[in-house]
C-alpha cells in the first residue's frame, strides 16, 4: 500500500507556472487528496493572502466554499496558537481537521492521514442485522500509530514502553475481528489466501516489536507480554461464541496468522540470544476460554498455537499442486521484507519441534511446518552450532529444560529407531541428529 505524492520541490520546475500548478491541486481529476500542511506562519500568510500561499488559499478557498460537503481537502495540523486554537486558515475553520500539534499524542494522530486518503476511517457503522460482518477480502489491520508509539518507546527506553507494547497488542487483537472470513466464498482457500495476503503489513509491523522487546526488555516482562497476546490471539482460531454453524476451515486465515506471529517472537528472542524467555512462553500453558468445564480443559501447551489448515490440502487438490507443504512455502515467501532470514524462521519451528519432542505428550508435539526446507541440510541450526562451546551450551540447557546433553541424544535416538514419531518426506525422515549438531555438542570450552 503506497501513496504517489505531488509536492512542488519535487514537480515544479523552473519555467512552470507556479500558480498554474496550484489550479492543477483543485481542477485535475487524478489529484484525489490535497493535504494542507498548517502551522502559524500558513494561517498568516493565507489570511492575508500573502505571496504562494495568498494565491493558493485564493484557489482553495473558493473550491472549499463552493461545496458544503467535500473530503479533497483536509488540514493537518502542526501548531495551535497561545489560546490552544488550531491554527487554521479562516476558510477552513468550520471544518474537521487532523491534529498533530501534540508531540505527546502525535502517534496517535499518524494513522489519521492514511485513514483519510484511503477513505478507512476508524469507526464504520455497522450493517444492520448481522452478528458477524465479514471483511472485504483487501482488508488491512492498520493499528501503525500504536505500533510506533510503542517501537519508539522501547528504543527510547521510555517509562511507558511496556504499556505501549500491551496496548499495541490489544489493538491487533480488537482488530482480529474485522478480518473474519466470509464462509460461502467460492473457492474458500481462496479467501483464506487473499485473508492472508492482506495481513501482511500488520504482520511485518508486529515483527518490528517484538524484535524490539527481545533487544531492549529484560527477559520475564517480554515473555509475559507474549504469553499474553497469544491467549488473546488463540480464540480466534476457534469458533466463536454466538455462530452457530461451522466449519473446521472458517477460521484457517486466523491460524496461519497466529501460527506465523509466534514463530517470528520465538525467532526474535533466539536471534538475540533471549533464551530464558522463549523457555518462559513455552514452559507455561496458555489459559484460553473455551466453555471449558473444568480448569484442566482451559490450560493448553503453547503447541495448541499451530493448528492443521485444510483449506491449504484443499488448495493443493484443486490445483494439483505438487508441493510437499503450502504453508510453508507461504512462510518463506511471506518472510521477504520481514527483516528476518528465513532460516530464522525455520530454526524457531525446529527449537520448537525439539522442545515440545523431549516434554510433551506425542498428540502434543508441535508439527515443524518448515521441516521441508530444513531436510536436505547437513549444517546444523546456528543455536546448535554456537553451542559446541561448554559455555553456551549452558544457556541451551535453560532454552530446551534439560539438564545435559544425554537427554537430547536419548531423544535422537528414538527418531532413529522410529520409537518417536519424526517428520518424512518420501520416506526419508529429518535427520534432527545433524541439525542438533550432536556430535559437536559441549566439545569445546
Amino acid at each position: 500500500m503506497g501513496v504517489d505524492v505531488i509536492l512542488d520541490k519535487w514537480d515544479l520546475r523552473p519555467g512552470h507556472d507556479a500558480y498554474a500548478f496550484m489550479e492543477q491541486m483543485v481542477s485535475d481529476p487524478g489529484v484525489k487528496k490535497v493535504i494542507l500542511v498548517c502551522d502559524r506562519g500558513y494561517e498568516q500568510k493565507a489570511d492575508a493572502r500573502a505571496g504562494g500561499v495568498g494565491a493558493e488559499a485564493q484557489i482553495i478557498s473558493a473550491e472549499i466554499y463552493q461545496r458544503v460537503s467535500q473530503d479533497k481537502f483536509v488540514a493537518v495540523v502542526f501548531e495551535r496558537d497561545e489560546n490552544g486554537r488550531a491554527c487554521v486558515p479562516a476558510y477552513y475553520r468550520s471544518r474537521i481537521h487532523i491534529d498533530l500539534s501534540d508531540p505527546s499524542s502525535y502517534h496517535e494522530g499518524f494513522d489519521q492521514p492514511i485513514r483519510w486518503i484511503f477513505d478507512k476511517p476508524v469507526y464504520e457503522k455497522p450493517e444492520i442485522g448481522r452478528t458477524f460482518v465479514s471483511s472485504p477480502q483487501g482488508a488491512v489491520i492498520l493499528t501503525t500509530s500504536a505500533q510506533r508509539r510503542a517501537l519508539d518507546a522501547i528504543r527510547e527506553g521510555r517509562t511507558i514502553a511496556v504499556p505501549a507494547v500491551i496496548e499495541y497488542f490489544q489493538r491487533i487483537a480488537e482488530q482480529m475481528e474485522k478480518v473474519r472470513l466470509d464462509t460461502t466464498a467460492d473457492p474458500f482457500h481462496e479467501a483464506v489466501i487473499a485473508s492472508i495476503d492482506s495481513l501482511l503489513p500488520s504482520h511485518n509491523d508486529a515483527a518490528a516489536v517484538f524484535v524490539g522487546l527481545a533487544m531492549y526488555v529484560d527477559e520475564p516482562t517480554t515473555a509475559k507480554a507474549l504469553h499474553r497476546l497469544f491467549e488473546t490471539l488463540l480464540p480466534f482460531m476457534d469458533c466463536p461464541e454466538g455462530m452457530r454453524r461451522s466449519r473446521e476451515w472458517d477460521f484457517d486465515n486466523y491460524r496461519f496468522i497466529v501460527h506465523e506471529l509466534f514463530l517470528y517472537a520465538v525467532a526474535a528472542l533466539l536471534r538475540h540470544e533471549r533464551f530464558k524467555a522463549v523457555a518462559e512462553l513455552v514452559g507455561e500453558d496458555f489459559y484460553v476460554d473455551r466453555g471449558a468445564r473444568q480448569a484442566s480443559e482451559a490450560m493448553v501447551p503453547f503447541t495448541s498455537v499451530r493448528r492443521r489448515m485444510e483449506s491449504l490440502e484443499q488448495r493443493k487438490r484443486d490445483l494439483k499442486l505438487n508441493r510437499v507443504s503450502l504453508r510453508a512455502d507461504l512462510l518463506r515467501d511471506r518472510c521477504s521484507g520481514s527483516g528476518f532470514e528465513f532460516r530464522q524462521i525455520v530454526q524457531a519451528d525446529f527449537v520448537l519441534f525439539v522442545r515440545s519432542s523431549l516434554h510433551l505428550r506425542e498428540s502434543e508435539v508441535w508439527f515443524p511446518e518448515t521441516y521441508p526446507y530444513a531436510m536436505w541440510s547437513d549444517v546444523p541450526f546456528e543455536i546448535f552450532a554456537r553451542s559446541k562451546s561448554r559455555r553456551y551450551f549452558e544457556r541451551i540447557v535453560t532454552l530446551l529444560d534439560i539438564e545435559s546433553k544425554d537427554e537430547l541424544s536419548a531423544l535422537v535416538q528414538g527418531f532413529r529407531s522410529g520409537s518417536r514419531w519424526v517428520p518424512h518426506v518420501d520416506g526419508v525422515p529429518l535427520d534432527v541428529g545433524g541439525l542438533l549438531g550432536l556430535g559437536s555438542l559441549c566439545t569445546a570450552p
